[in-house]
């Protein structure tokens, strides 16, 4: 049995400002940055002259502003996976905005009571993308990949004084690195920690239950502890434990000296009473406040937000979620928030959280990158169920500047951040390693995938880890699809039956289906199904009847994931439109929005949402009319009345 790895430390929130605990303080840098497009040598040193420069507040995405061109990132290349032999234009590959190039970002900072016996660190959520920072002219470190979480300690490299320092970032994008709009710039939050020198370390807390029922949940809590060696030993301190309910009450508490500590962390093992648990009807949420206390004086304060609850796989029999067999009846969804780009929102991601939940959603595949923190905290609160996605190519590329660049000296330490940062997340149940990687198609394609797989179960034993799949055939003769935990298959729902006798785990998982492409309020005569279909426009029919070569409409799946008892559901392409791949408007400009969203890109339904609202939401009663075919009907062809009812009536 699998049980919950719980939620993580958010360590930071979304506020700008100071956030301040006893002996921890947490600054968000929003405000007081200047950004530029030049790439000026220079402007890593501190005494830079800037205020020529554009004044913005972090998250910031560069590129969302414009102007739409088809020359921006344009690509010549054959998507093999869409059938193309040769080489052709993709003008609207990546949403034809200007989001390739170097951008600068620069503000400065002071840290608050500052000495030598502080540790400062410095975290962002995402930079997108190749990011280099600099403090005080000096290199902090960099990071690649831009959709990762990373953090540098910077106490080396402040004025003695705390005071007064410039921090410098450096991006670059490139033509051909993505398949769709990154976005571009600091479009996630950027975050200053300061602690003692002896303290709890960035997602320093990992909390499981190894055991729960009605009565009780064992909750086991690893701490990670820092300390100058030199000046202390583990015996000099310890750690206080104490587990908070839902309304914030002690229930639970330990404390310890540090005599047992090993590998720089300890292990505790609490007591929860009667336990209310986490799950997507009651998204229930406990906490652990950590206090490091050395000479009966509390040095650290380190709080972890978690969930009790159960997560088990039972072959033949399905997915269940605190002994609850549920199905998933997920989405996929890139990051970006249509008109807002990439720049974080956390009111614009709750609203799609919200829209999802009542069509009848409980599950989100964060395809294909790390998510942003403010979307797992969302699902944490709000009870959506997450399918955390780490790559979207290996080694072997799909576009010739992607993370193929980076991934044999750059794959663990990016699987690593992002298992670590949302390992006690409890609405995080699955870990994806990859999607239609060409690495499917070499006979040592399935080393790479138990290489990933490895390290998430190292660093994670407590959740499932599954790869997106589209070449069965091929997977079947390498073994990739057999060593995967979950086999996960992408658009392949009329071979799942073969897969299930071919493959040992007895369990398949849709991860990606339907890629039924459709524009709101668009309807297109005479209604006829059909596939790859274009039209003047440049826009797909509303009565959800097209779709694109390799996929298929809703109902086709419907039977394969409602009526397989080895099958625990699927994840459709995709929950909300997003920038870039205008699929079939390959070459048509304009065009530089997908057409496969069940929500449009301003967040209103289609009429396929209604079509999954009466077959997902049990709960309520769906009637939804589309306009008539009059032609239609004057042939006697009744099947052009379209409507949408509840199916479970």
């Amino acid at each position: 049995m699998k049980k919950a790895a719980l939620f993580l430390t958010i360590c930071f929130v979304a506020l700008s400002g100071i956030v301040t605990a006893q002996n921890r303080t947490e600054i968000t840098l929003e405000k007081g940055w200047k950004f530029t497009r030049e790439d000026n040598v220079a402007s890593q040193n501190r005494d830079f002259d800037d205020r020529g420069w554009q004044s913005v507040r972090i998250p910031h995405d560069w590129a969302i502003y414009g102007p739409f061109s088809p020359t921006n990132d344009r690509q010549d290349v054959a998507i093999t996976q869409d059938g193309q032999k040769e080489a052709m234009e993709h003008a609207g590959r990546t949403g034809g905005l200007p989001f390739v190039g170097v951008g600068w970002y620069r503000n400065s900072f002071d840290v608050p009571h500052f000495s030598t016996d502080k540790k400062v660190s410095i975290q962002f959520d995402g930079a997108m993308s190749n990011a280099v920072v600099y403090v005080n002219g000096k290199e902090a470190g960099q990071w690649h990949n831009g959709y990762n979480t990373f953090h540098f300690d910077i106490t080396n490299l402040l004025n003695k004084d705390g005071k007064n320092n410039s921090l410098a970032v450096r991006l670059e994008n490139f033509t051909e690195q993505s398949r769709w709009y990154p976005g571009a710039g600091l479009y996630r939050n950027v975050h200053l920690v300061v602690t003692n020198e002896s303290h709890i370390p960035i997602w320093g807390t990992y909390v499981t239950t190894p055991r729960v029922n009605d009565e009780f949940a064992e909750v086991n809590v690893k701490t990670k502890i820092e300390y100058p060696t030199g000046d202390a030993t583990a015996a000099d301190f310890e750690l206080e434990t104490i587990i908070k309910d839902t309304e914030g009450n002690p229930i639970a508490q330990q404390i310890d000296r540090l005599d047992n500590f090993s590998d720089n962390e300890f292990n505790q093992s609490l007591i929860v009473m009667n336990p209310v648990l986490w799950d997507v009807l009651k998204p229930n949420l406990y906490s652990v406040e950590s206090k490091l206390i050395k000479a009966g004086s509390v040095i650290d304060n380190y709080n972890t937000t978690f969930g009790i609850r159960n997560i088990e796989i039972i072959p033949d029999k399905g997915f269940f979620l605190n002994g609850r067999r549920v199905n998933f009846k997920g989405v996929c969804m890139h990051h970006d928030l249509g008109p807002l780009g990439g720049a974080v929102n956390d009111a614009a991601i709750r609203r799609q959280i919200r829209i999802l939940q009542e069509m009848g959603v409980n599950a989100i595949r964060t395809s294909h990158n790390m998510p942003a923190p403010e979307l797992v905290k969302a699902a944490d609160e709000m009870g959506m169920m997450l399918a955390v996605e780490t790559f979207d190519e290996w080694g072997i590329p799909k576009v010739k500047n992607g993370y193929n660049k980076y991934f044999d000296d750059w794959a663990e330490k990016d699987v690593v951040n992002v298992v670590h940062h949302y390992r006690n997340n409890p609405s995080v149940v699955m870990w994806f390693i990859g999607n239609e990687v060409n690495e499917q198609s070499v006979m040592w394609g399935a080393r790479v995938a138990r290489f990933l797989q490895d390290i998430v179960q190292r660093e994670d034993p407590t959740r499932f880890v599954s790869n997106g799949m589209d070449r069965p055939d091929a997977v079947f003769a390498n073994g990739m699809a057999a060593m995967m935990e979950v086999a996960g298959f992408n658009y392949r729902p009329f071979r799942y039956k073969e897969a299930y006798g071919r493959l040992p785990q007895q369990i398949i998982l849709g991860a990606e289906t339907a890629s039924t492409v459709s524009s709101r309020g668009v309807y297109k005569f005479p209604v006829e199904r059909k596939s790859m279909a274009k039209y003047d426009d440049h826009q797909s029919s509303s009565y959800d009847v097209e779709h694109c070569s390799w996929s298929d409409l809703p109902e086709d799946n419907f039977v394969y994931h409602d009526d397989l008892p080895y099958c625990i559901g699927e994840f459709v392409w995709t929950g909300f439109d997003y920038l870039g791949e205008p699929t079939p408007y390959y070459s048509d400009w304009p065009s530089h929005s997908s057409l496969f969203g069940i929500v449009d890109l301003a967040g209103i339904p289609k009429d396929r949402y209604y079509l999954y609202r009466s077959h997902w939401n049990a709960d309520e009663e769906t009637l939804h009319i589309l306009p008539l075919d009059v032609e239609g009907q004057r042939r006697g062809d009744h099947s052009c009345v379209c409507l949408h009812q509840s199916s479970h009536r």
